[in-house]
């Protein structure tokens, strides 16, 4: 059965659209496409060599070098960012601003940021049970943990927070201060669990790629390629030219 005039008709516009769209935005989407790719796949290649019990060169020599700067000092920095890194500050925090979006009726904003990190811990739940990797035993740690390690909960939590912030304040003023800020908390938290042994640094890192993939994800389905943070309902999507 051959299309009609109208379906003919249909097609060509569609397919002008859609060539018009990828000539203007082509760019913007192959940087997602990166930005989701590349962190999904650095994960993957450390999931496997986890997966396969298989060392990192990396782990022990910046544990043992991180055991080697320590002081009380360094002892009681790094304790408050462990603390605020995950129970004491980035939860809190989540909640707050998930329920700060909603009261303000920014309730895409509010979907996008539930998603993202309630996804997120979940996602780290499932991989820590299904990878089964223990913790460090080079020291006693000051801070020990009892659950698995792999990846890191820490890592994973403020790192989603991060990009969550970072994505929401992106069109906004505040873009560069938020991501200042939020990029020096999340290494700051992240040294924090290698300094008191209870991660390797692979741990680390596959944490933060994980995030970083989950949340650009779940921005990019949210906001469905087009509407932007902040677009408030009722205003249409300027045409592509």
């Amino acid at each position: 059965m051959t299309p009609g005039p109208d379906t003919g008709e249909a097609l060509k516009q569609e397919a002008r659209f859609g060539a018009v769209f990828l000539r203007v935005h082509g760019w913007r989407l192959l940087i997602l496409f990166g930005c989701l790719l590349l962190p999904l796949w650095g994960f993957i290649e450390i999931a496997d060599e986890v997966h396969e019990s298989e060392a990192f060169v990396f782990d022990e020599p910046v544990l043992m070098f991180a055991h080697d700067m320590a002081r009380a000092g360094f002892d009681r920095l790094f304790l408050f960012f462990s603390a605020i890194g995950y129970q004491y500050g980035v939860v809190p925090f989540d909640l707050l601003l998930v329920l700060g979006l909603a009261f303000a009726g920014h309730y895409r904003e509010g979907l996008f940021a539930a998603v993202a990190l309630g996804g997120s811990a979940l996602l780290n739940l499932a991989t820590k049970q299904f990878f089964a990797r223990e913790r460090p035993t080079l020291w006693e740690s000051i801070s020990p943990e009892h659950t698995y390690s792999f990846p890191s909960g820490h890592a994973m939590g403020s790192a989603t927070l991060a990009c969550v912030l970072i994505l929401l304040a992106w069109r906004t003023r505040w873009r560069w201060p938020v991501a200042v800020a939020m990029l020096v908390f999340v290494a700051m938290v992240g040294l924090s669990r290698i300094y008191l042994g209870v991660h390797y640094p692979s741990d680390i890192l596959a944490g933060w790629l994980a995030a970083t993939a989950w949340a650009i994800g779940c921005y990019a389905v949210v906001f469905n390629g087009h509407l932007r943070p902040w677009k408030r309902p009722g205003r249409s999507i300027p045409p592509v030219r």
